[in-house]
């Protein structure tokens, strides 16, 4: 943290207005992405798979990136060179239909964010302390998810003018990404941000590129008890593409998609913050848990609503999963690790989550086409509330054996 003191310095405000219109060019093409590539031929399974693909490869530069970040003491150039390769790719979209095209450009956007999110979170978590991360991780997840909103209802506006122009909407998205690439470029790697910890071998390493792997073995046994439970969530976690899916199934337009996207994208910005300034108060392992349990709820309805009053209340709880999740497992995982490792082990965990993502949104779309959504939805929020109770009692009994 800064040496006034200040909770929220200047980095993490750019950070958060990179952020911002990085999802801002993201989501104004997010909800519309699974009609888009059912409307050039894709079926649910390839699109399914497209989507584990690209999470897989984001996940595991992920953790390579994250490594070289720690190894190299930098975190800006990756920040700066993964938000240029996402915003490059929007227009790419636009130029060809070819599925394979489409793959290499839909990869290339995770590839960027593969680059760029485990230094990212670093430089987060190097602003401030063990005492302010849910405020600090609640506050970037808050404005990285207005951009999330903003999007989908600029997308909205557009398609309410030129239904079903998607191609058009991908080289629009281009601009308010140019946006982000210019503020990184107000960013600062400092002196102060070295690691003392760091022996000058450990600088002169050249790491594998999946040397990050051997984080596991040195890491604390929290950090593995904790990340084990988080990989079994995110096997039962596919893609939010079969959430907007599940809507068109209803019937629902265009229009009405991603509107209750743009629903709930308010509801998690909105309640990132607050949620963040909770878990600081009541725990981060308590917000946690319970964002796990409000997942389970909504998974195991989803496949049964038939209104749009019910996928409102669903999406609105859906919302406050996110703000309870997102922010806060990365807030658990840096305070888990020593400084000098923070990138290698964010990036570890967001790898290892990749592949599982790449597993979950293959089967979840097997299973959409082989049994049905119903039960696609159900089987998810059942896997999700068993590891939900696994964290329960994994938290309360080391918090019992410490006390002891």
């Amino acid at each position: 943290m800064s040496s006034s003191g200040k909770i929220f310095t200047r980095a993490i405000y750019l950070v958060s207005f990179v952020s911002l219109f990085t999802d801002i060019a993201s989501e104004m093409l997010y909800p519309v992405m699974p009609v888009y590539l059912k409307s050039i031929g894709f079926s649910v399974l390839m699109i399914g798979i497209l989507e584990g693909v690209a999470e897989a490869t984001a996940g595991i530069s992920k953790g390579y990136f994250g490594k070289l970040s720690d190894t190299l003491q930098k975190r800006v150039p990756f920040i700066r060179g993964g938000y240029s390769l996402s915003a490059l790719s929007k227009p790419m979209m636009a130029l060809f239909t070819f599925p394979l095209w489409i793959f290499f450009a839909r990869t290339l956007d995770r590839f960027g964010k593969g680059i760029r999110t485990s230094a990212r979170d670093a430089l987060l978590s190097d602003e401030t302390t063990k005492e302010h991360k849910g405020k600090v991780f609640g506050f970037h997840r808050s404005m990285d998810t207005v951009g999330a909103a903003i999007g989908p209802l600029l997308a909205l506006v557009y398609l309410w003018f030129n239904p079903g122009a998607y191609q058009v909407l991908f080289l629009i998205a281009f601009f308010p990404g140019l946006i982000a690439i210019l503020l990184t470029f107000f960013l600062k790697d400092k002196k102060a941000n070295t690691h003392s910890d760091r022996s000058r071998s450990d600088l002169k390493e050249k790491p594998g590129f999946f040397s990050y792997l051997r984080y596991w073995k040195k890491s604390a046994p929290a950090f593995r008890y904790l990340v084990a439970g988080l990989l079994v969530f995110t096997l039962f976690n596919s893609s939010d593409a079969f959430l907007l899916l599940a809507l068109k199934e209803q019937h629902l337009s265009d229009t009405m998609m991603i509107g209750v996207y743009i629903f709930y994208n308010l509801v998690y910005a909105l309640f990132s913050y607050p949620i963040g300034i909770l878990a600081d108060r009541i725990g981060l392992k308590t917000m946690l848990i319970a964002g796990l349990l409000i997942f389970a709820i909504v998974y195991s309805l989803m496949g049964f609503v038939t209104a749009l009053w019910m996928f409102g209340i669903l999406f609105f709880l859906y919302g406050i999963y996110a703000a309870c999740t997102e922010g806060i497992s990365k807030a658990l995982i840096s305070n888990l690790a020593a400084k000098s490792d923070t990138a290698t082990a964010i990036g570890f965990y967001n790898s290892a989550a990749s592949i599982c993502t790449m597993i979950s949104s293959t089967l979840a779309g097997f299973l959409w086409f082989a049994i049905g959504p119903a039960a696609m939805f159900l089987i998810s929020g059942i896997g999700v509330l068993i590891t939900a109770l696994y964290l329960i009692l994994v938290f309360f009994l080391r918090d019992h054996n410490q006390t002891r």
